[in-house]
């Protein structure tokens, strides 16, 4: 045999005898490893992708509930950053600012048109108001002890078809010092007469004898003043100017009442 044959026979010989192969239709021991392998591997691949992927979706979300503000900040500069204005405080009786010391905060407000009723807030208090089902149409009235500022008497007196005896007979025996908290619903006037024009005046009014049918009027006055009060606002009943059908606008007043000394 030449040598090249004898060469090629062994190399044939060699293969058919290789620890890695298999005889013909045998098991594969090789390709039975890599199919074990592949299945596990393929497993902590993907948790491993999965892991990475929630730590970084944590770290740009900045954790639970809190939306997108590290993606924001990626995008954002500092100089396109905008803070929000904080809500203006409010202090008693909703005033935008709190009254000195030894006064008492008030916010009243009419009624608007014969739909909504009128509002008297003392001290963080509501001496009057629909709500408190205390309010009806004509003049609204709450007295007020002037030192220690407690109500003394929140009453409505109907001047369309009510009696105005009933409206004299509260107020004529008022005491010294004693405040006097006057809104308007629907019509405070028809029934009113000279006498209690008078007393409103002598209580610093300037409008009550002048107030009219349908007009919206709202008056902080006390007895024993010497001169007129600030505190009093009046609008006419005028088809040119009325805010409502047959009606003027509500009037809206607030303020810092300061409070009678014990001796005054």
């Amino acid at each position: 045999m030449p040598l090249l044959d004898t060469f090629r026979t062994g190399l044939r010989n060699n293969s058919a005898l290789s620890p890695n192969s298999a005889p013909a239709g045998g098991p594969n021991p090789a390709g039975e490893v890599d199919m074990r392998l592949a299945g596990p591997l393929r497993i902590v691949a993907l948790v491993v992708t999965v892991g990475l992927t929630w730590i970084i979706v944590s770290i740009l979300l900045g954790g639970p509930g809190s939306g997108f503000p590290r993606i924001q900040q990626l995008f954002n500069s500092p100089e396109s950053s905008v803070t929000a204005e904080p809500r203006a405080r409010k202090y008693k009786c909703g005033l935008p600012q709190p009254c000195p010391e030894e006064h008492l905060a008030f916010r009243m407000v009419s009624g608007a048109a014969n739909v909504i009723g009128p509002k008297i807030c003392l001290e963080d208090k509501m001496l009057m108001s629909s709500v408190k089902d205390n309010v009806g149409r004509g003049l609204n009235i709450a007295l007020v002890n002037g030192v220690s500022g407690e109500l003394i008497e929140a009453r409505a007196f109907d001047m369309w078809a009510g009696d105005v005896n009933d409206l004299l007979k509260f107020i004529r025996p008022l005491h010294e010092g004693t405040l006097v908290f006057v809104a308007s619903y629907d019509d405070p006037a028809t029934k009113m007469n000279e006498e209690t024009r008078k007393l409103f005046s002598e209580l610093g009014s300037r409008n009550a004898k002048e107030l009219a049918f349908r007009d919206s009027w709202v008056f902080v006055g006390a007895k024993g003043v010497q001169n007129k009060s600030p505190f009093e606002q009046h609008v006419k009943n005028s088809k040119h100017t009325n805010k409502y059908e047959g009606w003027p606008e509500a009037l809206e007043m607030e303020g810092c009442i300061p409070r009678r000394s014990v001796a005054s």
